[in-house]
């Protein structure tokens, strides 16, 4: 994977073990309920799907589905859901800020939480409007890389618009993530004779890429590794670069803090790899190398 993806000489080199990986659809029992993930458990409602699992991973599944990030998501959109009005989206303009201070990394409890440095920050990048460019380009990208793209199933789906208002909702923005998935009905096939699921949430929609069709069948349902991860992050950064995202210099060196600590709830090893991955989409050297890698 490596050779196509080389990182530079003077980064750290240490491996690191990956996640348990998950059985092979030869393991499954067949299913054809309609399931759907619930806040606090590592399994869909009605019959597992995914058979006898290991203790291993089962664990890792807890550790996905109650994540404190993933609760206090599943909170905001019930609360939407009961009727409570969302907040309204910051003016991008309001602020007007040119120079931050560094701002710590604001995460109480391992959840992160927005607050008004946060907002500020993002809205004198460009707001949401900044975050749509971004996200959009990333997803253009990722449909172009074999490796990534295998992990989505359909380039229709509204990516770029849920990641962008997904990160806006994080650092302050307002709740617009939580106002259409108060709403969203968003069935996937898991195929394998396995039935489908409702996508909802972070959890369920990384458990949809694990089970993606277009993956090979000896790693259908494996959960994320640490090179998938660090691709991803790679390629996440570019997007931020060539898009205007990380003019702002404050916002650049929070936002790679901020997918850092998301990241963790994928790939346990993949945080310390963060920076590193900013680092190499800074540098145009890199990039060649892996366009002309194909």
């Amino acid at each position: 994977f490596w050779k196509k993806y080389p990182y530079r000489s003077d980064e750290s080199k240490q491996s690191h073990p990956g996640p348990h990986r998950g059985q092979t659809h030869s393991q499954q029992q067949p299913r054809s309920h309609q399931l759907q993930f619930k806040p606090g458990s590592a399994h869909p409602s009605g019959p597992s799907v995914l058979g006898q699992r290991n203790v291993a991973e089962q664990k890792e599944m807890d550790r996905l589905v109650n994540d404190a990030d993933i609760a206090a998501e599943e909170a905001a959109k019930v609360s939407l859901q009961n009727g409570q009005k969302s907040l309204k989206l910051s003016e991008a303009n309001k602020f007007g800020l040119d120079d931050f201070e560094f701002l710590p990394l604001n995460v109480r409890n391992h959840s992160h939480t927005a607050s008004k440095g946060t907002a500020q920050l993002v809205a004198a990048a460009g707001g949401l409007p900044m975050l749509r460019r971004f996200t959009s380009l990333f997803y253009e990208k990722a449909f172009l890389d074999p490796h990534l793209d295998q992990f989505i199933r359909d380039h229709s789906d509204p990516h770029g618009e849920r990641f962008a208002t997904w990160i806006a909702e994080k650092m302050g923005l307002g709740q617009p993530w939580s106002t259409e998935r108060a709403t969203r009905q968003c069935p996937f096939h898991l195929g394998h004779g396995m039935g489908s699921i409702l996508v909802h949430d972070r959890s369920s929609a990384h458990f949809a890429a694990w089970h993606s069709p277009k993956r090979e069948p000896d790693k259908w349902g494996e959960h994320f590794h640490l090179d998938d991860c660090r691709l991803w992050m790679r390629l996440h950064f570019w997007a931020a670069r060539e898009s205007g995202a990380f003019a702002n210099k404050a916002f650049a060196d929070y936002y790679v803090r901020f997918i850092g600590h998301f990241v963790s709830v994928y790939e346990r090893h993949a945080p310390p790899f963060a920076r590193e991955s900013a680092r190499w989409s800074a540098d145009p050297a890199n990039i060649k190398v892996y366009l002309d890698a194909g």
